[in-house]
Formats: C-alpha cells, structure tokens, sequence
C-alpha cells in the first residue's frame, strides 16, 4: 500500500507559517511551522484533545514564537462558547480557579481547578501587539469535563449468570487510567486484567449490593452508587414451594367449614319446631311416673298427696324436688291419705 504525501514548495525566506489536515477533518491541525523562524509568529499546542474528571485540574499548554525584535504585549487564553463567541479567560486574584503560567522556554500553560463540566469548551491562546492579534486562530485545544457513572449489564441478573460493571466517561481517558471497585462504600480486589471493566462470571448473591468507581490519581473523584440486583434461583424455588403447600391447607378447610355451615344451617329449624311443641302440649304426670329429665337440670319427685276432695286436676299438685348440689337421690316412694277408716 503505497502512502501519498502532500508536497508544497515555498521560498526559504517566507514570512508565512503552514499548517496540515486530512480532508474532512480540517478540525485537527498539525503544527505550525514557519520557514524563517527569526522572524516568525506561531502558536502551537502540546495536546489538542483532553478529556478530564469533574472536580480536578488540568493545564492546557502552548508554544509560541515570535521575533526578537518584536515583543509582544500580552499573551490571553480565551474561551469559545458554543454559540462563537470568545470570551478571555483571565486568572483570578487568589489563583484558586485560573493560573497563568509562563517560563523561559516559550511555553505558556493555563491553569484551571477544582473542574466543572460548564469549563468544557475549545480554549485558544493569543500574542497581542499593538491592539493587533498576531497569533491564535482556531482550531486550538478543545477540553472535555467528564462525571463518573457506573454502568451495568444486565442490571438484574439470577445467580450463575454473567454480568459486566463499567466504570464509564463521556469522553475517553488517558489508556493508562487506572481505576479503582467500590461494593458498599468498601474497595474492591479484582484481576489485572479487568481495569475499567468489571466482569463477575458467574455472579452469585454476594455480588449483590452498592457499586461505585474512582480513578487511582484522582480517588476522591467517585462515581454515584448503582445497585446491582442477583436473583436467588433456590429462593425462587422455595417460594412456589411455599405458595402450593398455602394453597393445599386453605382449600380443605374451606369445604371442610362449607360443610359444616350447611350441616347447622339444615338442622337448626326442626330443633326449633319440636321445642315450640313440647311448650305447647305439656303431658300429664301420673303417679308411677318416671322422673323427668330436661336439657340442663334433673328433676327427681319423692312424694304425691292425693286428696279425697280435692277437685284440682292431678298433675297441678305435685311439687318438684330442688336436687342437692352434692347428693342426688331419686325417691320412688308414694304415699296415700284417706279420711276414713279401713274397713
């Protein structure tokens, strides 16, 4: 496979700086080289693509050139908001958000800390002379701030099954960002081979819990919690087990009281009517009568007066017998009065 090469040919003593791209990618500059470096003015960057953490810090680093004879009259960083407009970008008094930072080898670096994801935009830097810009054109050096969050798949899984953890950007890190497993607030000891992926195969119900991720340069930095839910296989058995064993309990019983209310329900009439019948058709009680016995007491006769005059009908002079509460004894005795003399 052969590789073709722009060529371009200047005259050595061009004021002008060049610049590469690939098509359809003018976004990504090479740098910018001039031909006569006396008398050259260039800006240039040492990374022009950063992603980083929410909360930490970052310094965004140019090179610059320019003649000896012409100093310039100061050097600005500048932000570009989404919508184009630049905005200067100028160190705080305390340097507790924005530092400027410049040394003797033409490099120029901003400084910015404690990161919020409103700071994710494309910064340029800038040689001003005279009110003029000399150097800084777009493209420059784009910055992306980046939250952590954990990432599960599947979310809910039954035990034996497998399921892969990732500790997740919205921008790619660094490749040799080491990252740090947290289950329940506790870090985790996993392979050197599982990094930003977590993979736990067969997941079993110790997996289960809390789940966070930091990055080991950065440990204060953590992720949110996500929750990771593993299904017992023997507690899904032991539950239908439990629900039939219910069910054969309940049912017997039902029919068992469905009967027995039916069964109350057909007898309780005839009770009814054979008490309303004995209340209306007392019996006579004769002489050799046996003692009577209701539902609750015992009622014993020991002795019946007859009375040659008496006009009373028979039964309405015999007088019960109160039972003892210790002793009870019937008496079969009877006992006949007569007012005249036996023959």
């Amino acid at each position: 496979m052969s590789e073709k090469k722009q060529q371009l040919s200047v005259l050595s003593s061009s004021p002008d700086i060049f610049s590469c791209a690939v098509k359809d990618h003018e976004d990504l500059h090479s740098a910018e080289v001039c031909v006569d470096d006396e008398n050259c003015w260039s800006v240039n960057y040492i990374r022009r693509r950063i992603c980083t953490l929410e909360g930490s810090s970052v310094d965004i680093s140019s090179k610059y050139l320019y003649p000896d004879n012409q100093q310039p009259e100061s050097k600005v960083w500048y932000k570009i908001k989404r919508s184009g407009e630049e905005e200067a970008v100028k160190p705080t008094e305390d340097a507790v958000r924005v530092q400027y930072l410049d040394n003797m080898n033409n490099q120029h670096i901003l400084r910015i800390k404690n990161l919020k994801k409103t700071d994710s935009a494309e910064y340029i830097f800038r040689l001003l002379k005279d009110r003029w810009r000399w150097r800084g054109d777009p493209p420059g050096v784009t910055l992306i701030v980046s939250g952590l969050e954990v990432k599960l798949y599947p979310a809910v899984v039954t035990e034996g099954q497998r399921v892969t953890l990732t500790c997740s950007t919205s921008c790619p890190l660094t490749d040799d960002t080491n990252y740090i497993w947290y289950l329940n607030s506790r870090p985790l000891t996993v392979p050197e081979s599982q990094n930003k992926h977590l993979v736990l195969d067969p997941v079993s119900i110790q997996h289960a819990g809390n789940y966070s991720c930091a990055v080991k340069t950065h440990q204060n930095i953590n992720s949110g919690e996500k929750t990771l839910t593993v299904q017992s296989t023997t507690g899904t058995s032991t539950a239908a087990v439990g629900v039939v064993a219910a069910l054969l309990v309940i049912i017997p019983l039902t029919v068992f009281f469905w009967i027995r209310r039916k069964r109350s329900s057909g007898r309780s009439p005839r009770l009814e009517t054979s008490d309303n019948m004995e209340q209306l058709n007392p019996g006579p009680v004769y002489e050799d009568m046996s003692p009577q016995k209701t539902e609750q007491d015992d009622l014993y006769y020991s002795r019946i007066n007859f009375s040659k005059n008496q006009t009373d009908p028979l039964y309405t002079t015999v007088q019960p017998h109160q039972p003892q509460e210790q002793e009870h004894v019937p008496y079969a005795v009877v006992h006949f009065r007569s007012n005249t003399t036996p023959e």
